[in-house]
């Protein structure tokens, strides 16, 4: 059995996908600690290549690591790049894992998706829903990859007796998003919209789908401090949710955006472009028995976001 409270404090702390909008958080949360973070750009570190993951834990020796690696997109790039989608996610999850095992991390963190629960799984989704029923078919490559990570993590446990936990963070936003404006997921792309809409003078703004799904957001420095919280105080092999226990409906989320953004147009739906699952509401009983409840009101989170986007975003 684990010891709680886990001791950050001293040890070196490897952050996969440091750039990502949750790796980048987590960075950040992580300057708060007494660590030595490591981190690793793409052209040093391809997490695709298990030779080149297994040498760099040889010469690194992390003896932590928060895994926020993954290749993500909304829904329309989960349903287009499917096979990329799958074969990207299963290989990053497995190269890092193994790796953490072999050389010795003493504890790892997993990061999954809240997209690996059955699309129709009773709501608020529980822990245990994870395999009761078929997924949300448009991102159902994404999430069985996310669920053979949540998977290898406890095999290593139960076998090896590694520390290794899975987290589950609902739908999140803030700075590092990405706003591309196909791939990008509902917050950003609602967020670039309406922002260029209010610039060009659009009369109109165009949200996909029919604007009833419900969904949870969870800003990112949140996540990030739920990610630390549970790396000094959670040691089980089921997974835990993380998110705020509030959702809202794409509407009504679509005038939250409007209103940040400013603009004062229209806002219509799409009805022939996908929902995707008719609600995503996080069960997040068991991370506040651990401790933590997400602190960032969705104004304040999307106000934050909104300036982020302002900083970080291409001419293009």
């Amino acid at each position: 059995m684990a010891s709680l409270p886990f001791e950050l404090k001293g040890k070196r702390v490897f952050v996969a996908g440091h750039r990502g909008m949750v790796g980048s958080a987590i960075v950040r949360r992580l300057a708060r600690e007494n660590v030595e973070v490591l981190t690793a750009p793409r052209s040093e570190l391809d997490l695709l290549d298990q030779a080149a993951v297994t040498r760099w834990f040889s010469a690194n020796r992390p003896q932590v690591v928060f895994h926020a690696a993954a290749k993500v997109g909304g829904i329309v790039a989960n349903n287009t790049l499917r096979a990329e989608f799958i074969y990207e996610n299963l290989l990053i999850a497995t190269n890092v894992i193994h790796a953490a095992h072999v050389h010795g991390v003493e504890k790892l963190l997993f990061l999954g998706s809240s997209c690996i629960y059955p699309k129709l799984a009773p709501q608020p989704l529980r822990e245990d829903s994870l395999l009761t029923d078929t997924l949300e078919p448009t991102n159902e490559p994404y999430a069985i990859a996310k669920i053979a990570g949540v998977k290898m993590a406890e095999a290593y446990r139960d076998q090896y007796g590694s520390d290794f936990i899975s987290i589950m963070p609902t739908n999140l936003y803030g700075p590092g998003d990405n706003y591309h404006p196909e791939y990008s997921h509902v917050v950003a792309a609602l967020i670039r919209r309406f922002h260029e809409a209010k610039e060009s003078g659009a009369r109109e703004v165009v949200v996909w789908g029919t604007g009833t799904p419900r969904r949870e957001f969870l800003y990112v420095d949140d996540m990030a401090d739920a990610s630390v919280h549970l790396m000094k105080n959670y040691s089980e092999g089921g997974l835990i949710n993380v998110g705020t226990g509030e959702d809202i409906s794409i509407a009504d989320f679509a005038r939250v955006v409007a209103k940040t953004v400013g603009y004062t147009g229209e806002i219509t739906f799409d009805t022939s472009k996908p929902d995707g699952t008719p609600r995503k509401l996080l069960d997040v009983g068991k991370l506040a028995n651990f401790g933590w409840r997400a602190s960032t009101s969705l104004e304040d989170g999307m106000a934050r976001a909104y300036q982020a986007f302002l900083t970080e975003r291409s001419p293009s």
